[in-house]
């Protein structure tokens, strides 16, 4: 089944240089840009579309699949979101740390008196 774009866990976004994403929110969609699962248990139908901002009335067509098995695109996915975590981790310790070490203030040594 393809990308179901009126699910309310679709989204889809265009970037600066054309490159467009198209992905399931909740992760649920392995072969994500091509195909959904076909018995999505978490399947909702979009209601609206208040506050969002659409871009080009005509979005750019899904680039075309790639002749490998889909087993081998899933598992290549996999490791590239496994990659992308352990990144993700390391960047994110790294801005608690210096969000520890921040100014006096930030820390609490400076008491405002009444």
């Amino acid at each position: 089944m393809p990308m179901r774009e009126e699910c309310k866990h679709f989204q889809s976004r265009t970037y600066a240089s054309g490159e467009v994403a198209r992905f399931c929110v909740l992760d649920l969609a392995p072969e994500a840009p091509w195909r959904c699962p076909a018995d999505c248990p978490k399947f909702a139908r979009r209601l609206a579309d208040a506050g969002w901002q659409h871009g080009r009335l005509i979005e750019p067509s899904v680039e075309s699949e790639p002749d490998e098995p889909s087993g081998d695109i899933a598992a290549l996915f996999d490791e590239a979101e496994g990659v992308i975590d352990a990144v993700a981790a390391d960047a994110f310790r790294d801005v608690q740390k210096s969000q520890r070490r921040g100014t006096p203030v930030q820390r609490g040594w400076f008491k405002r008196r009444r």
